[in-house]
């Protein structure tokens, strides 16, 4: 039997306890949505935490190290996430964990961390329409899905959008009140892969869309270590005679 992919999702999990219209939609919380869908999928092995569910946020050593893919979900308390364990999660990124940063997850420590760049963008909440076109069909995080899919509630991101030059834009946004943006981008950082999907707004019900549910569990498989490796700068002996002395 293959060895299915151990998830960890983490999960603010504040607006969900504050905020009763969050609530309404995610009673057991944002994260066992997104983890629920990953179980559906049967491959995966799921986990949770959040920001106050222990002195670590839920990410001690021993649960990072027992991750293959990190999902992270931040809004409202970017900054009182511990910059020790931001130093902790980035060493097991480099290393091969996958992280997958959703919505304002852009925001986070450990996105603007991994990208070295404000990851600043614009916004808008009314509630548009949002039309999400796969540009790159090929790629494994866009595998069944249609040409472009509709959010019919959403909140509105647009560019620029300070980031680096991804290594693949997989989908563009288009919003009904004319923005697009580049909605599903992929990075590598050592020997970890990392896709940022901007769909998530806290108040709509966009983790029960079966299209929005293929990407989250394609983009984990994709962001599954290919190699767990130590990063390390060793001196080393020559292979050869160096005559040139």
């Amino acid at each position: 039997m293959e060895k299915k992919i151990r998830v960890t999702v983490w999960n603010e999990f504040r607006h969900e306890l504050q905020n009763e219209s969050v609530r309404a939609v995610y009673p057991q919380g944002m994260h066992t949505a997104i983890g629920e869908a990953l179980l559906q999928a049967g491959d995966f092995e799921v986990q949770y935490a959040w920001l106050d569910k222990d002195a670590e946020h839920g990410l001690s050593e021993e649960v990072l190290a027992n991750t293959d893919v990190l999902f992270w979900w931040g809004h409202m308390a970017h900054s009182e996430v511990k910059d020790e364990i931001v130093d902790r999660v980035q060493k097991h990124i480099q290393e091969g964990m996958g992280l997958i940063v959703l919505h304002s997850g852009h925001f986070s420590k450990i996105f603007r961390r991994m990208l070295g760049t404000t990851c600043s963008l614009n916004w808008r909440e009314v509630g548009e329409k949002e039309r999400i076109w796969t540009i790159e069909p090929a790629h494994p995080i866009a595998a069944g899905l249609p040409a472009h899919f509709e959010l019919p509630h959403t909140e509105m991101y647009g560019e620029r959008f300070d980031i680096p030059t991804p290594k693949d834009v997989v989908f563009i946004t288009w919003y009904e009140g004319g923005e697009v943006f580049r909605s599903g981008v992929t990075f590598e950082r050592g020997y970890g892969r990392i896709f940022y999907f901007a769909p998530g707004h806290e108040t709509f019900p966009i983790f029960y869309d079966e299209n929005i549910r293929k990407v989250l569990v394609n983009a984990a498989r994709w962001a599954a270590p290919r190699i767990v490796r130590s990063i390390s700068c060793p001196s080393v002996p020559a292979l050869e005679e160096i005559k040139s002395k």
